[in-house]
């Protein structure tokens, strides 16, 4: 079975446009790259045992250590090239802050073969980008999400 994620996509609507919530992957791998190197706040969930809102809520909290705001409407499911799925959520952030976030930590074995086990933060930033911008910055498998989150702002202006 593919690995299932799922996260949470914030946006905001500003006077130069729609803007989006990213994180900038952390741990050695990730340093020194912007172009996908970006991320919707989101992680990995068993569907047998967790429902993808509950685990995208789950995992925002985790990375950011901040709760996302309510109520959240699904965007939709994409597949990345390897097969993994992300089910992503999407909530209006205008009154969402960053202030008093902290980043989730996990353990790698760094350097490779080295023996010796590294924390690292799961995100080492989060910024406010418009959607052009994360276009790029996005990880390919999760630019679907803002194509999906026009058709959903568009939906509400009718």
């Amino acid at each position: 079975m593919a690995a299932r994620s799922a996260g949470i996509l914030l946006y905001r609507l500003t006077g130069g446009g729609t803007e989006v919530l990213i994180a900038h992957m952390g741990g050695p791998f990730w340093a020194g790259k912007d172009d996908a190197a970006w991320s919707i706040p989101k992680g990995e969930f068993d569907p047998e045992t967790e429902a993808p809102a509950d685990a995208a809520v789950r995992e925002f909290r985790e990375e950011l250590g901040l709760d996302p705001p309510a109520p959240l409407a699904e965007l939709g499911t994409w597949a990345y090239s390897g097969g993994k799925r992300v089910t992503v959520f999407v909530a209006d952030g205008t009154a969402f802050s960053l202030d008093g976030a902290v980043f989730g930590e996990f353990e790698l074995e760094w350097p490779p073969r080295s023996g010796r086990t590294q924390r690292f933060p799961e995100v080492d930033r989060a910024a406010w980008t418009t959607t052009d911008a994360a276009a790029t910055r996005l990880v390919k498998g999760q630019r679907p999400a803002l194509a999906a989150l026009e058709q959903h702002l568009a939906a509400l202006d009718r």
